[in-house]
């Protein structure tokens, strides 16, 4: 009997031991799938952080590769034009750019107030000061003044004080600038023609390379005739953007004539008025 219940007592204590374990192990597994899933998470989310991350480091360094790919493209190309007719058009740009800035240094220190200037003028011949007159346009710089001076000089005089000498010499005086404004504009015309000019020569010449090359090889492929077309090409584009930057400043330029020539005009009329005006004059 002692043995039946022991034998009991032991099946009794195996299979309530049994579903004890089995739920250890079911917990134990659970607890380890939860980390898995816990660190697919994790690992998932430092994925999406780097790829959001990388393409922001992308997109601030691309501006930096673009320009710096953009002047080393000029510069590439530049090269690829053929040395010698790209140095010539070069040397048309820079000597066309260096008149176009001396005409516009002159003709902004060529302006000055009209209105002010004659105001004043009229106050000294109205005066009778005639030499304090000249000497007020001789100290003023630009065309205007140098067409009031010769007016002044001439109603101040004994000989050449009548109203037709003075008209005349005011006219004259007043081509003589006219022809001190236009200086040098040749020069720049000449650049603006030579530059076009200058790629077109390139144009022609890279096209006779390419025929060159295609008889040397007896062969029409592309790759023959890339080295030559390419020089044709950038040549013209070269020389046709130097042209267009000379003509730009050239218009601007003649604007600026065209207005001091607007102001002689106001002002020789305006002397005329004051010497008729003036005792000194003869009518």
């Amino acid at each position: 009997m002692k043995k039946y219940f022991a034998i009991v007592a032991m099946v009794a204590c195996t299979f309530g031991m049994t579903p004890s374990v089995m739920a250890q192990d079911e917990v134990a597994e659970e607890a380890a799938a939860t980390e898995q899933v816990d660190s697919a998470v994790v690992d998932s989310a430092a994925v999406d952080t780097a790829a959001v991350e990388a393409p922001a480091v992308e997109e601030e360094a691309a501006p930096v590769e673009e320009e710096e790919g953009l002047h080393k493209t000029l510069k590439t190309k530049f090269i690829e034009g053929d040395a010698g007719f790209m140095s010539l058009v070069a040397i048309a740009l820079v000597l066309g750019l260096a008149f176009c800035i001396e005409r516009v240094i002159y003709l902004t220190l060529a302006q000055v107030n009209t209105r002010k200037f004659l105001e004043t003028l009229r106050g000294k011949v109205e005066a009778n000061k005639l030499n304090e007159a000249i000497e007020y346009c001789a100290g003023t710089r630009g065309p205007v003044a140098q067409v009031s001076k010769k007016a002044m000089q001439c109603l101040a005089s004994d000989d050449q004080n009548d109203i037709a000498t003075i008209e005349r010499n005011i006219n004259t005086e007043a081509e003589v600038q006219g022809a001190y404004l236009e200086e040098n504009c040749s020069w720049i015309t000449l650049f603006i023609a030579m530059a076009p000019s200058l790629g077109f020569l390139g144009t022609v010449i890279g096209m006779v390379q390419a025929f060159d090359d295609i008889e040397r090889a007896g062969d029409i492929s592309p790759t023959v005739v890339a080295g030559g077309m390419k020089v044709a090409l950038i040549t013209t584009i070269f020389g046709i953007i130097v042209a267009l930057v000379l003509q730009v400043f050239y218009n601007y330029i003649l604007s600026r004539i065209e207005a001091l020539n607007s102001n002689m005009e106001e002002t020789a009329m305006s002397l005329l008025e004051m010497c008729v005006k003036s005792p000194k004059c003869k009518k």
